[in-house]
């Protein structure tokens, strides 16, 4: 008897010990789970930083270009912005940029031909880096654009100092031009201030209606017209930004056009519309079943105390699910902010710095999908577009981390 006593309880030590070592294998998994998953965000993040901050260590020219002077020359260094004003036509005189009361010559490579006939240059161009400095010496007041390939070993011009892109020239810069020759405009704010401006305009359409929709859904509507709009609501969440974009391009943009008689329709109004309309399922959604989540007995209690059906809506059940709603609006302003396609097609593109929402706009998320493709790998211009995903996650979750506070200060002050 003692025997078979003694078989079950080692029969049952035997599946407690299975039971921990499977609980234990399970508890492993899911914690290789998590900090696989974490490591692969910090690592996203780390990779997205560490190629953005490459554009601060280039100077905005071309690899393989460089821009020279007479020797003689009094300059010895100029800010991109100078280089393009130069280019531009708009300085023409030294004496602008602190050298010596002489007119600016302008060269460029194909420019060659203006001054040197073909049989003087060579049949395969072979005499090219020797013209090129035959010209710069006889030209006091010449600056010249040309490849380094055609600078020539007894060189007699002198290169000019470029200053390498600051943080502060990359914020603060108000034309985005990566590839203008000869130097690279890299101003982001228009790109920031358009991203912020539609953004903005999306979440103050966006919220209210949502929020109102919301309480119709949770607290007014029938059960079977819940029922009914609720499906159709989370529908919307998963139809492609592109068909938005298509929509917002051939049914609001026209209506702006006619309504506030502009000459285009594509403006950062249209943009905030049509993400208003992309926002609008996530902050009714989740802000509907934080309302839902309300325990019974507190709106019954507050009934019973003499409030009324809408008194009670607003000081019992939206403060009781602010963090949920809290969670639609993020997720929301999220949407809004990261969206490319849809923005792309209806903001007009247009890498100024807006006024009014009636003007074109240009947001970061569309630059990098527009541009990223036709970067070089490793170039200038493609770090410049991963410095601006940079600044579109810092914006992203400072937008998180303020939520986070003030969902916080609200909760401790309900205590």
């Amino acid at each position: 008897m003692s025997s078979v006593v003694l078989l079950k309880i080692k029969h049952t030590d035997l599946k407690t010990n299975f039971k921990q070592i499977k609980e234990k294998i399970i508890e492993s998994i899911l914690m290789l789970s998590s900090a696989a998953t974490s490591i692969t965000v910090v690592l996203i993040v780390f990779f997205l930083f560490i190629e953005g901050a490459g554009v601060f260590n280039k100077k905005p020219v071309d690899k393989g270009f460089l821009l020279a002077v007479h020797d003689s020359n009094q300059v010895k260094k100029l800010e991109p912005s100078q280089i393009k004003d130069v280019f531009d036509q708009k300085i023409t005189n030294w004496k602008e940029l602190g050298g010596k009361d002489q007119a600016i010559v302008l060269f460029r490579t194909s420019d060659i031909t203006d001054y040197y006939t073909e049989e003087e240059l060579g049949e395969n161009f072979e005499y090219f880096p020797d013209k090129i400095n035959e010209l710069i010496a006889k030209t006091p007041g010449i600056i010249a654009f040309f490849s380094d390939k055609y600078k020539n070993k007894d060189f007699k011009g002198r290169e000019l100092d470029i200053d390498k892109i600051s943080v502060y020239e990359f914020l603060s810069g108000e034309e985005w031009f990566p590839t203008a020759e000869p130097v690279a405009q890299m101003g982001v704010k228009p790109l920031i201030y358009g991203t912020l401006w539609v953004s903005f305009g999306a979440i103050v359409l966006a919220l209210p209606i949502g929020l109102f929709a919301a309480i119709y859904l949770s607290e007014i509507a029938k059960k079977r017209t819940r029922n009914l709009l609720k499906p159709l609501i989370e529908l919307l969440a998963g139809i492609p930004s592109v068909v938005y974009g298509f929509f917002g391009l051939v049914i609001i943009v026209p209506l702006i056009q006619d309504i506030f008689n502009l000459p285009v329709g594509e403006t950062a109004l249209a943009g905030s519309v049509v993400l208003a309309i992309m926002a609008l399922p996530t902050i009714i959604t989740i802000s509907e079943d934080a309302m839902r989540n309300t325990p019974r007995a507190m709106k019954e209690a507050s009934l019973a105390l003499g409030a009324s059906h809408w008194q009670t809506i607003y000081k019992v059940v939206i403060p009781y699910s602010a963090s949920g709603i809290t969670a639609g609006a993020i997720l929301g302003i999220g949407r809004a902010i990261g969206e490319t396609m849809a923005v792309l097609m209806v903001t007009g593109n247009a890498a100024v710095i807006p006024h009014t929402f009636l003007a074109p706009v240009r947001t970061i998320p569309a630059t990098i999908a527009a541009e990223l493709g036709e970067a070089a790998n490793g170039g200038l211009h493609y770090e410049a577009l991963f410095a601006l995903g940079c600044i579109l996650f810092i914006i992203t979750f400072g937008i998180n981390m303020l939520v986070e506070m003030v969902t916080n200060r609200q909760s401790h002050k309900k205590h």
